[in-house]
């Protein structure tokens, strides 16, 4: 477990990045939409909250960034994107399962694998520091 914990900063960076791929919607969100719902909608609306979307989720990984290597922000880092994280599973699982087979589906497994990993660390941090 102290080798998990040394090498945690590492995961959160590769994590952080990969949720900052979705700074991607914030520029195209026509594109982003279309390649994780296989969807389009249009309008101003759609623009303005499908950009909002892609910079909320862009941010968290920004997020995990800064608390891979500031230590004393860490647990909040986790406990905010991993919020984000568990609340963008359960919408999917619970509403939006017809979009599984999309983009969207790797998003999920890939944030499950995520939150596993940050619950992991915060259920046992405080064992392994002094």
């Amino acid at each position: 477990m102290i080798r998990f914990h040394r090498l945690f900063k590492w995961i959160m960076l590769v994590a952080g990045l990969m949720t900052c791929c979705m700074f991607y919607a914030l520029f195209a969100p026509a594109a982003s939409l279309q390649a994780n719902f296989g969807e389009r909608i249009d309008g101003a609306v759609a623009e303005i909250v499908v950009r909002n979307w892609g910079a909320l989720i862009g941010l968290m990984g920004v997020l995990l960034i800064v608390g891979a290597f500031r230590s004393q922000v860490r647990t909040v880092a986790l406990l905010v994107a991993g919020a984000s994280k568990l609340v963008f599973i359960a919408l999917v699982l619970s509403l939006g399962q017809a979009y599984l087979s999309f983009q969207v589906g790797m998003a999920v497994a890939i944030d499950a694998v995520m939150l596993t990993l940050f619950a992991i660390y915060l259920l046992t941090h405080s064992s392994t520091t002094p």
